[in-house]
């Protein structure tokens, strides 16, 4: 689908016009939106706007680009990550834009777009009055699409900390793995918009930008903080899995302790078995009658010293572990 806002020269504004009425003379400035574009709308690309063919080609390729800036002439091509609310996966936005017009594509629905879009066509007014302002209005939504999900990531993070459901660990270590997972997916967006944002604010190329700098600075900070939330949640779960590791490696340990105590306890009451056990005729102890309860006794006795020798020693200490954060997990 390709739908048309032409803005003319007496402030009229005109939406869902044919294509071709881009090109007539009173139009101060156009945007055409590609959303879920047939492959003959596609060739509208080339055809009609005359983009560069490479642009054209990063806007058809199936794998999703990295967020950019390129700069052709006459115009900027840039590439923007929409948030996939279900999945959490990027959905690319391409735009062609300069002071005359703005063209935005997308394979899919995007629910920013639409909303702009209807925003503008709900009010007196339009959205701003150039193509940037627009622009800007696009990646200002994007990146506040972003904040709820970063948001939740520490609340998730919080109830793994306090385990107040009583999970076990394995269990909140699958938990916080998918949490790592989806925190990895909105830095492979975040970090590419942040670097753009920079490029757009300092590129000499874009110096006309001195009325909307402001605007865009505004976004730029809002992903610096984002990223840097990400990057403290992504600290304070790598903090969560290594005292995970902690505990688990402790009780091996404590389990291995234990195990070896009582394998060098059995040891010496192995070896007398063993003697005994041997098909010698001549062994003296045998046709006595009180052997048995001797050998059990000198059994018992051994076992006996040796049980408070580790004692006293404290490898029968077992001490639960505790961790640096208080109330962190609750072993089941």
């Amino acid at each position: 689908m390709i739908r048309t806002c032409l803005c003319r020269n007496n402030g009229v504004i005109e939406y869902d016009a044919p294509l071709n009425r881009c090109k007539d003379e009173d139009i101060l400035w156009y945007w055409v939106d590609f959303s879920d574009p047939t492959s003959k709308e596609d060739v509208q690309l080339e055809e009609f706007f005359h983009f560069h063919p490479l642009a054209v080609e990063d806007c058809l390729d199936t794998f999703s680009q990295r967020p950019k800036l390129d700069f052709y002439e006459g115009y900027f091509f840039i590439v923007l990550h929409a948030l996939d609310h279900a999945t959490i996966d990027p959905k690319e936005v391409d735009v062609f834009v300069n002071d005359h017009f703005i063209v935005t594509y997308h394979k899919h629905p995007v629910r920013e777009i639409n909303q702009i879009w209807d925003g503008m066509k709900n009010t007196s007014e339009p959205l701003g009055q150039t193509p940037f302002n627009i622009l800007h209005a696009i990646i200002d939504k994007f990146v506040d699409e972003f904040f709820p999900p970063v948001y939740s990531i520490e609340d998730r993070l919080n109830v793994i900390e306090d385990n107040s459901g009583e999970e076990t660990v394995n269990e909140l270590m699958d938990h916080l793995f998918d949490i790592r997972h989806e925190m990895s997916k909105l830095r492979r967006s975040l970090i590419p918009m942040r670097d753009l944002l920079y490029r757009i604010l300092h590129s000499e190329r874009m110096a006309f930008l001195k009325d909307q700098q402001l605007y865009f600075q505004d976004v730029y900070d809002h992903l610096i903080k984002l990223v840097e939330m990400l990057e403290s949640y992504r600290d304070f779960s790598a903090d969560i899995r290594d005292n995970y590791l902690s505990i688990n490696s402790d009780k091996m340990n404590n389990i291995m302790m234990t195990l070896t105590v009582i394998t060098t306890i059995f040891m010496p009451l192995t070896f007398i078995a063993g003697v005994y056990g041997m098909n010698f005729r001549v062994m003296p102890e045998l046709h006595w009658k009180y052997g048995y309860f001797a050998v059990l006794g000198v059994m018992l006795i051994i076992a006996a010293i040796m049980f408070m020798m580790f004692m006293k020693i404290g490898w029968l200490r077992f001490n639960k572990p505790k961790m640096k954060r208080k109330r962190f997990l609750k072993l089941k």
